[in-house]
């Protein structure tokens, strides 16, 4: 049993065998999950300002992304229920493509490992030469191509400097072998927690986190201003950070809480997207001390709201996490219902793009900005997208007006 500072059960991204299996959110109030004698302090301390000034500029990567980017993760190591999609197949409206899935040799190894769905499980699979081929090809029309690392069931914890330093050298044997952009950082369950009394997301201590910190930043070094950085946190361990942050001055909360924030924060001049997972999360308090609700527009809104203007976190008005800038930004649904717990219709979608870029259909939400640079979305997957006929890519093309 664990104590948990809000009822958000541990989502999972991706099932391996036919259908997906998606955790349920809990309804129970996240104040009544805190430590004995804590309250929640984003309750008890209001937001009264603009959290926030605008973040610095973008990183150099993202120049080479169109205005508006959609960013896709393709099942390349593994099959489901969506189907196997060739490289070559991945249709032009994705701009950044992430491999699902390196994952590690073991949790604290370092070794990430990363190979085409073998043929057994997806007959349609292509060659290695086929796929780096078709790779290429997607590069030379202008997209990204990355390895994501984690998801479901790649669990990665760099405990040791010896696991960040294999974590560097076989991510980098990743990108070089595939001839890929970048690195989609997905760590997802146990990969980041918070050690107790590590209370400041700008100067972490622990471990684990100082050494992704650490390894992300040696392979932008290695690579240079053009190597692309993604990451794709649940909610836990970003906007939850409003209300909690690790164990608690208190201790007894989830370590997870808000965890992702250090690593945000030391790599923000380097990150060319921020596409939090709005989906399979429980009820999460946004800037206006209400709780919001997974599956509709305010959701996406109060959540992507947090990120462009900041927020307090664990509620201390002293303490704000800064505003990322709107390029910076991208919003993760569910293709499909199929896809994961909190599908967003397209009217939804478009009722919140429309919100945070022209403050318009906002409903009773009022965000604390506008903005019309906002990236574009993220969604798990391009595969589960082509099973439904790509309502997700086409509704957003047409938004846009890119087709």
């Amino acid at each position: 049993m664990r104590t948990l500072p809000h009822p958000c059960p541990r989502p999972r991204r991706r099932a391996r065998s036919l259908g997906v299996l998606i955790a349920t959110a809990s309804a129970v109030a996240a104040t009544a999950l805190a430590a004995p004698g804590a309250a929640s302090a984003a309750t008890t301390t209001p937001v009264t300002s603009a959290p926030a000034p605008a973040a610095a500029a973008r990183a150099d990567s993202s120049a080479a992304l169109p205005a508006h980017a959609l960013v896709g993760y393709l099942h390349s190591s593994f099959a489901n229920g969506s189907g196997y999609t060739r490289m070559a197949d991945v249709p032009d409206s994705w701009d950044i493509i992430n491999l699902a899935f390196g994952e590690p040799t073991s949790t604290t190894s370092g070794d990430i490992k990363f190979s085409l769905c073998p043929q057994s499980e997806c007959p349609k699979v292509e060659t290695e030469a086929e796929f780096k081929a078709a790779i290429k090809a997607k590069q030379a029309a202008g997209k990204k191509v990355q390895i994501s690392i984690g998801g479901q069931n790649g669990q990665v914890r760099l405990a040791t400097t010896a696991a960040r330093d294999k974590f560097v050298s076989s991510v980098g044997a990743i990108i070089d072998r595939y001839g890929l952009d970048g690195l989609d950082i997905d760590f997802e369950g146990h990969s980041l927690s918070l050690n107790n009394g590590d209370t400041d997301f700008k100067n972490p201590k622990t471990p684990a986190i100082v050494n992704l910190i650490s390894a992300v930043k040696t392979l932008k070094a290695k690579y240079g201003a053009n190597f692309t950085l993604t990451m794709a946190p649940e909610t836990f361990f970003v906007q939850l950070g409003y209300q909690f942050y690790g164990s608690g001055p208190w201790g007894g909360q989830d370590p997870r809480a808000g965890a992702y924030l250090p690593v945000i924060q030391a790599l923000r001049n380097d990150l060319t997207l921020l596409h939090v997972q709005d989906y399979n999360s429980g009820p999460i308090m946004g800037l206006d001390n209400q709780y919001h609700f997974m599956g509709g527009a305010d959701f996406h809104i109060a959540m992507t709201d947090m990120l462009l203007a900041g927020f307090p976190v664990a509620g201390n008005k002293n303490n704000v996490f800064p505003a990322l800038a709107p390029s910076q930004v991208a919003i993760g649904m569910p293709a499909s219902t199929h896809a994961g717990n909190g599908h967003t219709a397209p009217g939804e979608v478009n009722k919140a793009l429309n919100c945070l870029t022209k403050k318009t259909d906002c409903g009773s939400y009022q965000t604390h900005g506008t903005w019309p640079a906002l990236r574009g979305l993220m969604t798990w997957s391009i595969n589960w997208d082509n099973f439904n006929g790509r309502e997700f890519s086409k509704n957003f093309d047409t938004y846009f007006g890119r087709r």
